[in-house]
């Protein structure tokens, strides 16, 4: 597949790192030298220094022979006009990233589409949407829905109370016999494991469990994790993303929504009918007091700035805040936020990224998910008839030991794999992958 990336930041960087290892023939586009150079000495792009709205530099990227154009620079008018002139330049299909909903909402999405967009990415509706799943699903580090829920994976920390530690993989599926789960992968300091039968679970390991959705509840009571009810919850932070969340939040539950701004404060309190909308600095603890964060279920920060996000949400949990969501948009701090206590993280432009990959198939690939501050992906596949997936029992398959086989859908219900798993054409399985697993993964669908 020909893909053109116009914007090399954290999500264009991210995507380009992500698929140049999946025989794609990828082009990049950026007006800034470095982002250009970063990305050509660490992957396998062309590189190309200009801009995007040009077209001259379009056509040196070969627009007309393109199946998909991405732009996500950080400027929302030019990946606009970039998608627009590459649609009528011949790109098959083109991605713009914007940093506006009213681009996003219903009453515009025929016009932009008249215009040659196919898909709009709004990385802060986004973020805020994956902010309200987690405070859904507050025992929850992070939540990975797979077609529409079908099947779930869900990330749990292990603390010293859970009743897992020092259990066998073999021990905990042979004690639950009658929960459909499968830990996929463990997450150790900085390793990521994709675990056997023997690997023991050990305090600080975060698991991912990929299950059905009428199994969350058993999987919950089984690591010893309560799902506690979020009835009150601060956000720190009016930006985008706040502001949406708190939209999205304050008709279920209780919101207060501290902002430094005055002017965005007073216009915050206009747009959000029932969130309690606060001046001041989230940084002071006698602010944090005096608005009663002791009395509160959830902090969420979601400010500009990760380490005020960080140290905030470090606060918040020293005084007692049950589930604590930091926005950490440099994806270099996520493994450290992984060690320091923070419940979850959010980071806009990976879940940008995410979405944007489902629109790219290679082999026969439906989506790659990456989690935040583990090496695996989450691949979804296609199924094809003939194919060596279908031709053993999952036991019998000698899949590579850095990849496992979570789960699949059949007619729409989603099932956890077992040794006896056979699979059929036109199934949807759900792999884990290490990067060095992957090409052996794909084999297996081909």
């Amino acid at each position: 597949m020909k893909i053109i990336i116009a914007g090399v930041g954290d999500v264009g960087y991210h995507l380009a790192k992500q698929l140049s290892s999946a025989d794609h023939d990828i082009s990049i586009i950026d007006v800034d030298e470095t982002h250009v150079e970063k990305a050509g000495s660490s992957t396998d792009v062309m590189s190309i220094h200009g801009s995007s709205t040009s077209i001259r530099v379009l056509k040196e990227a070969k627009v007309e022979q393109t199946d998909l154009l991405v732009a996500v620079t950080s400027v929302e008018s030019i990946n606009i006009n970039t998608a627009i002139l590459a649609k009528k330049l011949g790109a098959k299909k083109t991605i713009a990233r914007v940093s506006s909903a009213e681009y996003v909402s219903d009453e515009n999405l025929d016009m932009i589409k008249s215009l040659g967009i196919d898909y709009l990415i709004y990385p802060e509706e986004l973020a805020a949407v994956e902010i309200a799943k987690l405070l859904e699903r507050s025992a929850a580090t992070d939540i990975v829905e797979i077609e529409n829920g079908k099947l779930l994976v869900i990330g749990i920390k292990i603390e010293n109370n859970n009743p897992i530690i020092n259990m066998t993989m073999r021990q905990l599926a042979e004690m639950n016999q009658s929960t459909s789960f499968r830990v996929s992968v463990i997450q150790r300091g900085t390793q990521t494991i994709v675990p056997t039968g023997n690997d023991t679970f050990m305090i600080n390991d975060q698991i991912f469990i990929i299950t059905t959705q009428d199994a969350v509840e058993d999987i919950m009571k089984i690591v010893g994790k309560e799902n506690v009810q979020i009835e009150n919850v601060m956000i720190l932070g009016g930006g985008r993303i706040g502001r949406k969340a708190a939209k999205l939040l304050e008709e279920k539950i209780n919101v207060k929504l501290i902002e430094s701004n005055s002017e965005k404060t007073m216009e915050l309190a206009d747009y959000l009918r029932k969130t309690l909308v606060i001046q001041g600095d989230g940084r002071d603890i006698d602010l944090l007091a005096q608005e009663a964060i002791i009395d509160m279920d959830a902090f969420v920060a979601v400010t500009a700035d990760a380490e005020t996000n960080i140290i905030t949400c470090l606060m918040a949990k020293h005084l007692g805040v049950s589930k604590t969501i930091a926005q950490v948009d440099n994806v270099d701090y996520v493994p450290l936020t992984q060690t320091i206590g923070l419940d979850s993280l959010i980071n806009k432009k990976l879940i940008a990224a995410n979405i944007i990959s489902r629109f790219i198939r290679r082999a026969n690939i439906i989506s790659a998910v990456t989690i935040p501050g583990i090496d695996a992906e989450v691949l979804e596949y296609v199924v094809k008839s003939g194919s060596s997936i279908t031709k053993k029992p999952v036991k019998n398959l000698k899949f590579p030991k850095s990849a496992i086989i979570g789960g699949y859908i059949r007619d729409d219900v989603g099932y956890i794999a077992v040794g006896d798993s056979v699979f059929q054409n036109d199934d949807k399985v759900v792999v884990f992958a290490l990067p060095e697993a992957i090409n052996k993964v794909e084999d297996f669908f081909d």
